[in-house]
Formats: C-alpha cells, sequence, structure tokens
C-alpha cells in the first residue's frame, strides 16, 4: 500500500512538472529584441550567413540573387530594418519580406535576410 502511494505521489509531481514546463515555455523560448549600444543595433543572427547586394543605388532594393559577403560574427551589428513588398524580396518567417541592411565581414555593405537573425527585429529603425 505504501509503495503505491509513493508512486502516485510521484506520478502526480511529474504530471505537474511537465504541466509547469509546457505553460512557461512558449514565453521562455520568445526571440529577445535587437538592442542599441555604441551607435548600432545589434542582434544574434546566423554566423555564416550571407549578405546580399542590392538594386540600385538610390534606393538600396535587396537583390536576392547576389551574394556580396557573409557574417561569421555572432551577435552582429545593423544600421535598419527594409519591409519590401516584392516577390523577389519573399524570406519567409515571422516578417516574410524583412532585410536589414549591414556590412558584411569582408567590408561589403548590403542586406542580410531576417529569417538569418535569431532576435526580434522590430526594434530596429526603418531605413527610410
Amino acid at each position: 500500500m505504501r509503495i503505491r502511494k509513493n508512486l502516485a505521489a510521484l506520478v502526480s509531481a511529474a504530471a505537474l512538472a511537465l504541466t509547469l514546463q509546457t505553460t512557461t515555455a512558449p514565453g521562455a523560448s520568445a526571440a529577445s529584441g535587437c538592442w542599441y549600444s555604441g551607435s548600432h543595433w545589434w542582434c544574434n543572427n546566423l554566423a555564416g550567413a550571407p549578405v546580399y547586394g542590392y538594386k540600385d543605388l538610390a534606393r538600396f532594393y535587396p537583390d536576392s540573387s547576389r551574394v556580396v559577403g557573409y557574417m561569421y560574427s555572432n551577435p552582429s551589428w545593423f544600421d535598419c530594418r527594409y519591409d519590401g513588398g516584392q516577390p523577389d524580396e519573399y524570406v519567409g518567417g515571422p516578417h516574410p519580406y524583412r532585410w536589414e541592411w549591414t556590412e558584411a565581414d569582408n567590408g561589403q555593405w548590403g542586406w542580410m535576410k531576417d529569417t538569418a537573425i535569431g532576435s526580434e527585429t522590430n526594434p530596429l529603425p526603418a531605413c527610410w
């Protein structure tokens, strides 16, 4: 009888722990936002993510067909975000047309896809 009570208590405790874990996990796993420090916005990103060129010098639209460099650092800095809308600017994720302006590790300026950034990019200012 005592073993059954102990087993029942153990099962109840395990069920409670599982319930607490599943109710608190979504909030704990939400991406933290990018942060501002030293004249740049810093975000956690995928190390080795490509940085893409731009289509025209006047408006700086992302060119998803041309990689100009890679970002091996993490976290990395970004100046601003761009929410496009053209079919070739689609990146997917929670911000399906969002790109961030940055400088690749080789010194080339360009755009990183929002899906390569793990931090929430809403805090970044709009590029224009």
